[in-house]
């Protein structure tokens, strides 16, 4: 049993109490959970609660008060009890809560809670604090009619079906009835590891294809389409990760760039009805060549939305960096302070705009059931977020001390790396959709043969696998392509 402080002092909090208590003298092997908990005393905002008891537990201060409670107390664990607290007031007392340097469980949003055979009681819903609980926001819910409509029916194609991305695409559609989903990945083991999961979800009542191929074999590709003949295609593969592509940006430029061109070409030539394709905020103004590449692909999907030849619509959604992603900041930082080293943190002033995969993947399907073609889809993230926060946040969740128990140190920004992202681009201006989190970057118009030309030199300098051509190349396609320490030298945004 370790010594609870419970923050907030109403219905859930009496819950709580209550199966804590009665767990105490149950003989059943299930009310064990509730006993791991010793409820020694209750915060709460409301002045008028301060000095009273709940369940034989006194509320006896101020959320401000936490740290000095803790002590106090001897607290060994908080959890926090408010699930209808508002966003902004829930990140200010996680972030008084997570300071005070023990652990942290809470409880999940109200509209999250599930009461069913297996979790009966409120007790059984108490779970660590996570990364995203800290960025102030719930996470965002999207139209499901709308995709429902847009989903049901269709035969479905997710590139990079085996990724961060690309797999919670294929789980998402999953649920809508799709006539067929169509999982391509060059990396076997992931795209096994889906196909799998799926299998044990739906069983045959889910029609999936997983075939190993790549974006960069147009072969390969139109015999794909040929054969299954998709309704709408989710282009998530690519290569993403910034330092590699730094040694290796022929390898973007071929995997992206024309892997993409591939995938979206021959959607064109057999008929999809519409093409989405993902990007990110490192595409905006980059300042590496895995951004610049991305920036490409969206300026293909640009120049053939602008041919108008064949039936596809073609729509680009960006987003900014997702948490628990392959290659995300998170998981770094949880192995280095599991294993009881130094957080490593690039720089201490550099921020990032962030979203759970669920949320990404609905923007993506969302944006894909408004298209009408040719949009640059963007979501509101909210407000950046400070790394150097983020890591101090994480450490405190494992009830350590920064910079006393574990120590981040700053080693420097990467090679292509920003200190701050953008979303948007200057000259695309915003326009609303009928979803108030959903804006439309202005399509920016391509020289279309001027474009091919340049297409063409920027493929012929990536399979001569010269970088310093390659790198040329790229920079005169893509004309905002600039240098880390030309970005780097504007004002940072204040956060």
């Amino acid at each position: 049993m370790k010594r609870t402080l419970i923050v907030g002092a109403g219905q859930a909090c009496a819950t709580i109490l209550t199966e804590i208590l009665n767990a105490k003298h149950s003989p059943y092997e299930d009310d064990k959970i509730s006993a791991e908990y010793d409820p020694v005393c209750i915060v709460d905002d409301n002045r008028r609660f301060i000095g009273r008891e709940i369940n034989g537990i006194r509320v006896v201060g101020m959320t401000y008060e936490i740290p000095s409670i803790v002590a106090k107390y001897k607290i060994e664990q908080i959890i926090f009890a408010i699930p209808s607290c508002e966003d902004e007031e829930r990140k200010r007392i996680l972030g008084i809560c997570s300071a005070s340097n023990v652990p942290v469980k809470i409880i999940p949003f109200i509209g999250n809670l599930i009461f069913d055979e297996s979790r009966t009681k409120l007790v059984h819903q108490i779970r660590d604090i996570r990364i995203e609980d800290l960025l102030g926001r719930e996470p965002i819910r999207f139209d499901n009619s709308e995709i429902c409509s847009f989903i049901k029916g269709k035969k479905c194609m997710v590139t990079g079906g085996g990724g961060s991305i690309g797999s919670e695409l294929v789980r998402q559609i999953a649920k809508y009835s799709p006539e067929q989903i169509l999982i391509i990945d060059i990396y076997e083991n992931t795209a096994y590891e889906v196909q799998q999961e799926l299998l044990m979800e739906y069983g045959s009542d889910l029609n999936v294809e997983t075939l190993i191929a790549s974006v960069r074999d147009y072969d390969r590709m139109n015999a794909i389409f040929d054969e299954y003949k998709p309704d709408i295609v989710f282009h998530a593969a690519a290569h993403k990760h910034v330092p590699l592509m730094e040694k290796s940006p022929m390898e973007a430029i071929k995997n992206n760039v024309i892997g993409t061109f591939n995938v979206a070409t021959l959607a064109q030539f057999h008929n999809v009805k519409k093409f989405v394709m993902i990007s990110t905020d490192k595409a905006v103004n980059p300042t590496n060549a895995m951004g610049a590449s991305k920036r490409c692909c969206e300026m293909i999907i640009q120049y053939l939305s602008q041919q108008r030849d064949g039936v596809t619509e073609f729509v680009t959604t960006r987003f900014g960096n997702v948490l628990g992603s392959h290659g995300s900041v998170i998981p770094l930082f949880k192995r280095q302070i599991e294993q009881g080293r130094a957080v490593t943190v690039t720089h201490p002033d550099i921020i990032r705009y962030f979203m759970t995969i669920p949320e990404a993947v609905s923007l993506v399907l969302e944006a894909a059931a408004i298209a009408n073609g040719g949009e640059i889809f963007v979501l509101d993230m909210g407000k950046p977020v400070r790394i150097v926060t983020l890591a101090e946040n994480l450490i405190r969740m494992y009830g350590k001390v920064p910079y006393v128990d574990v120590n981040i140190e700053f080693v420097g920004l990467r090679p292509g790396e920003k200190i701050k992202e953008e979303l948007l681009m200057n000259e695309e201006g915003l326009q609303k959709t009928s979803n108030d989190l959903i804006f439309i970057g202005r399509q920016i118009e391509i020289e279309s043969e001027k474009f091919i030309n340049q297409l063409r030199d920027l493929r012929d300098a990536a399979n001569k696998n010269d970088v310093d051509l390659a790198i040329k190349a790229l920079h005169s396609i893509v004309p905002t392509f600039m240098t880390p320490e030309e970005f780097n030298e504007k004002p940072l945004v204040t956060v």
